[in-house]
């Protein structure tokens, strides 16, 4: 796999926690989550403020491996990069690593369909999201 070339810190709060005082699992795929949103900012796709209807991408299905345990107060940024590109959907590859150390805490990926919410059907990856990508992962068009 690819170095990633893009993270995004994310703090561990304490509410963050399960019982056992390590991040809930169901966090993994929220750190995922901020850590895409920040990707399609970075690269131009996604503005705040935009609305979430106009990112033109709803997920299809989610994967995590989890490799060590985070606890609060861990410094932990997530990694994402887009590994391939369909006509209608790409795959996402994201991990979240200790921020100091580079330790890969938590590793997956999600598949993410290009998809109109006004019309609410799939559509083809817009030019202007491939081309970006396609360009900043350095992926064949």
């Amino acid at each position: 796999m690819s170095e990633f070339r893009f993270f995004h810190p994310i703090e561990v709060r304490y509410g963050d926690l399960d019982a056992q005082g390590h991040l809930n699992n169901a966090k993994y795929l929220t750190f995922f989550e901020a850590g895409r949103i920040n990707y399609f900012t970075h690269l131009g796709l996604f503005t705040p403020g935009q609305s979430f209807l106009d990112i033109h991408v709803i997920m299809a299905e989610a994967h995590v491996t989890f490799h060590a345990a985070v606890e609060y107060g861990t410094p932990v940024k997530v990694g994402v990069r887009t590994s391939k590109m369909g006509n209608k959907s790409m795959t996402v590859d994201q991990n979240i690593v200790h921020a100091k150390t580079g330790e890969v805490l938590a590793s997956g990926y999600v598949i993410l369909v290009a998809y109109d919410y006004h019309a609410k059907k799939s559509v083809p990856i817009p030019d202007e999201m491939r081309k970006t990508i396609s360009k900043f992962e350095d992926l064949e068009v």
